[in-house]
């Protein structure tokens, strides 16, 4: 039983700790987090691109849906 409560303390102060990190963006702030360098992917064509000729290249992505002779075309 104090197993049960201190795990639904911990979960509690976790909880906490994470919901206290939210907080309103003033307009002059969400310009800058707008950037593209902020993005997960800041360059997605060119990550298409590199992935598609490393799996051209090395013909042997298993998970993939690629697969060439190598000389990078489908």
């Amino acid at each position: 039983m104090p197993t049960k409560l201190m795990l639904t303390i911990v979960a509690t102060a976790v909880s906490v700790v994470c919901l206290s990190a939210c907080a309103p963006l003033s307009p002059w702030q969400r310009g800058t987090l707008a950037k593209p360098s902020m993005a997960l992917e800041p360059t997605p064509m060119q990550d298409i691109l590199s992935e598609h000729t490393h799996g051209s290249r090395e013909a042997a992505s298993a998970g993939s849906s690629s697969s060439g002779g190598g000389c990078g075309c489908y």
